[in-house]
């Protein structure tokens, strides 16, 4: 997010100093194989009775134990360059440059939600909605909008562009129908360049035209951005009753927070305190910590101020790891690393973003590497987060081709109507999916390693609670790889595995003998 925000004041500053990389606020323009079938989705909320009894014999409503969020595959949507569906509230300008409005909308996510259920993923988190500034800025060398959400000029309204409250509503309505929870991005750190709160309460807000800024990360205008003064009981008051107001209207699930570092912990621990005592005991957050990891991650999570945050960490390693830098043992040393993280609390790890250069791009789009790392993300701890149109081989450049229109190859979808989508590799994702939500081992078992030596890597994924034991094999090398491992204690007793991913069983033996050829993973698991 920090560094989302030095890409917002090259975005969006017009008289800022440019940055080094173009400011996207928190991430606006920052720079910076056949498996089992996936479990249906729970719901979120109470089920009904199928056939209720008569009143005098009906026993008390009970509710469904809620899905355990380490269980979620998180979906993230910049919304204006997702889906255009309704041509009535576009703003003018070329859709072709990269800082307009492209047309994406609420209506538009909801008609493709769809595209979401059938990938397998259950939880989606939608890029700020409030209503933005209303002009462009200049300071990231080119006319940029607030399309993504990030430079809000009015905390109590919806931008028109992205949709009404009743289709935010429809939205959180249709996504719940389908299992699919639903995550609001906001912003506490600032509004937008420019933005009326620097007229209607100058004395809200540090500036930079003002001379106001601090050069700590409490009081630093981020990327020029006009800093609220949240330690003033009555800005936080307004802030958190403005962004509550619209949890508890559209009824979504918890908040992705941005900017966390440039807050005050009191106000976070009061947040925590209002969120859970006016929305909902469970309501989830999960923080935005620039460059955050476990330890860093610490100090938020021990006094429990939200429940999972973003770990920087991940792309790096595993983009090193599929491109043969450094040994496999270093890299299974990081993955045991993130099990340290606070209990009762969450790393979300991603390939790609909004405010860093796609994996895809990263990798010189090399779709076998991008496949090994998508399944590192998919078979290790954490709650793994899918940036649109990865999936489907959207490359995701740097800064601002990273926020590029989602591919919908032949289906009539602006914005991105026409522009090519690899099929395949969506494919590939559906399985990694349908895989990790039929194994709990995956999303909240222990992680031990099996065999670190050479270009193939082994590691065993183990949930206590089911017995559930999955073993992960990738070969990162150019040529055919082996290992031989002991056969793995929570296979005690089982005749043979499958290879979930690509298809095959293999026998019990007193060793699991695994052949890879290169570039490729295996994903063994009980036979059903």
């Amino acid at each position: 997010m920090l560094q989302g925000l030095v890409a917002l004041c090259l975005a969006g500053c017009a008289t800022a100093p440019t940055p080094t990389k173009p400011a996207t606020e928190s991430a606006a323009t920052q720079p910076a194989t056949p498996a089992a079938p996936a479990p249906a989705s729970e719901p979120v909320k109470e089920a009904a009775p199928a056939q209720p009894a008569p009143a005098s014999a009906q026993a008390p409503a009970t509710k469904e134990p809620a899905r355990p969020w380490a269980d979620e595959v998180l979906y993230f949507v910049v919304v204006d360059r997702f889906a255009d569906g309704d041509p009535s509230n576009n703003e003018k300008g070329d859709v072709k440059e990269a800082g307009t409005f492209h047309g994406g909308d609420l209506k538009g996510l909801t008609s493709k939600l769809e595209e979401l259920s059938s990938l397998g993923v259950t939880a989606l988190w939608v890029t700020p909605l409030l209503k933005q500034i209303p002009g462009f800025v200049t300071g990231s060398g080119f006319p940029d909008w607030g399309y993504h959400g990030y430079w809000a000029d009015d905390f109590h309204a919806l931008d028109p562009r992205f949709g009404t409250e009743e289709d935010f509503k429809a939205l959180v309505d249709a996504a719940h129908a389908r299992g699919i929870r639903v995550l609001l991005d906001v912003v506490y750190n600032h509004p937008g360049y420019n933005s009326r709160y620097l007229k209607d309460h100058p004395d809200w807000l540090r500036s930079e035209e003002k001379g106001t800024c601090g050069s700590d990360d409490l009081t630093s205008c981020v990327a020029g951005l006009p800093d609220f003064k949240t330690e003033r009981p009555e800005v936080a008051k307004y802030l958190l009753d403005a962004q509550i107001d619209w949890a508890k209207r559209s009824g979504v699930d918890g908040f992705r927070l941005d900017t966390v570092k440039h807050v005050s912990h009191d106000f976070w621990k009061e947040h925590r305190r209002r969120t859970r005592a006016e929305i909902s005991p469970d309501f989830f957050l999960l923080g935005e910590l620039w460059g955050g990891d476990v330890e860093g991650l610490a100090p938020y999570f021990t006094p429990d101020e939200m429940d999972a945050g973003f770990d920087f960490a991940f792309q790096g390693n595993a983009l090193g790891f599929v491109q043969g830098r450094g040994r496999t043992v270093a890299f299974d040393r990081y993955l045991q690393s993130r099990s340290k993280v606070t209990p009762g609390h969450h790393l979300s790890h991603f390939l790609s973003s909004h405010d860093v250069d796609g994996a895809l791009h990263q990798l010189q789009g090399n779709v076998p590497l991008f496949r090994l790392a998508a399944t590192l993300q998919l078979t290790t701890t954490g709650i793994p987060v899918i940036y649109y149109g990865e999936e489907v081989g959207r490359a995701g450049g740097d800064w601002p081709q990273n926020r590029s229109d989602m591919p919908w190859g032949k289906q009539a979808v602006k914005p991105g109507a026409g522009k090519k989508r690899d099929e395949a590799l969506r494919e590939y994702y559906k399985r990694l999916i349908a895989i990790r939500r039929a194994h709990p081992a995956l999303s909240r078992g222990t992680h031990a390693p099996l065999s670190t030596e050479g270009d193939v890597y082994v590691f065993q994924r183990r949930d206590e609670a089911s017995g559930d034991t999955v073993v992960v094999a990738v070969n990162r090398g150019k040529t055919k790889g082996t290992a031989s491992v002991p056969w793995p204690e929570g296979w005690t007793g089982v005749g043979e595995v499958e290879d979930l991913l690509n298809g095959g069983r293999t026998k019990a033996g007193a060793t699991l003998d695994l052949a890879l050829p290169p570039l490729s993973a295996r994903i063994l698991g009980r036979v059903p």
